[in-house]
């Protein structure tokens, strides 16, 4: 079983990932019990309107209409909520897919076995992107049965790609904090690093209508590629899919280059 790097980890997780999947079925549920109230407010949305324009951005999107489910769901937990648990789970299973097995004192075991260090990071990346996906795939799943069961329709295919754009944001910083931990094998730095660049990438994409600086640089931020193109309306972005895909190849040869040229703690 130690030589099959990837059932190991995925077994390792496995409560951790029940866990999450129960716990983001269940906020789903919450919002979907709040949107009977909401829709019978349609006052609602005249408010957001009425927000300063760089709190609206910060915390709702330009074209919010709090009267659909599309836009409910798009304010209440795609652009805030959703993304944080995501990064949240990604981030921490990256961080811990080295320095975590350092910490415990069990990276000398796992190497004994016939695995190169190569395998090691590229199995443990893959556990990590398999669980994030698994995770958007039950938030999907969720908004989807959920909210017909409380006239909150949203179309599938549209619901599929934005989860699979959040799924990709995921993976991205998940992919970041692998590498850091695959080079330092420092748990925290590698959790640290990787959440701080995430709220800033967050600013500056929600900021770019406002701040000239910010405008001039926001499409390289990840949140751009997640929501930059408005994917739970417009669908999926392929170009922004493209973009995802290569930084988290480049995050992963990164991390498998880094983690084989370092001396590794037991």
């Amino acid at each position: 079983m130690l030589a099959n790097v990837l059932v190991k980890t995925l077994r390792d997780q496995s409560r951790t990932l029940l866990a999450w999947a129960v716990s983001l079925a269940l906020i789903v549920a919450m919002y979907a019990a709040v949107w009977p109230a909401v829709q019978s407010q349609p006052s609602i949305s005249g408010f957001i309107d009425q927000m300063p324009e760089a709190f609206r951005s910060l915390f709702a999107t330009s074209s919010a209409d709090m009267s659909t489910p599309t836009g409910y769901i798009q304010v209440e937990l795609m652009s805030f909520m959703g993304p944080i648990a995501v990064l949240i789970y990604a981030v921490s299973a990256g961080a811990g897919a080295i320095g975590g097995e350092e910490d415990r004192h069990t990276m000398d075991l796992l190497l004994s076995n016939p695995v190169g260090r190569g395998r090691v990071v590229v199995d443990k990346f893959a556990a990590m992107a398999l669980g994030t996906f698994l995770l958007a795939a039950v938030m999907g799943v969720s908004l989807v049965l959920e909210g017909s069961l409380v006239d909150m329709v949203l179309p599938p295919d549209k619901v599929a790609a934005a989860m699979l754009h959040l799924a990709l944001l995921g993976v991205v910083f998940g992919s970041l904090a692998l590498a850091l931990s695959a080079a330092t094998g420092r748990t925290g730095l590698s959790r640290g690093i990787p959440a701080v660049l995430a709220v800033l990438a967050y600013i500056v994409n929600a900021l770019a209508p406002l701040v000239d600086a910010f405008d001039r640089i926001h499409q390289v931020s990840p949140f751009f590629q997640y929501i930059g193109h408005d994917p739970l309306r417009q669908g999926t972005a392929w170009d922004s899919v493209l973009v995802s895909a290569a930084t988290i190849a480049v995050f992963v040869a990164l991390a498998v280059a880094g983690f084989r040229r370092r001396d590794v703690a037991g």
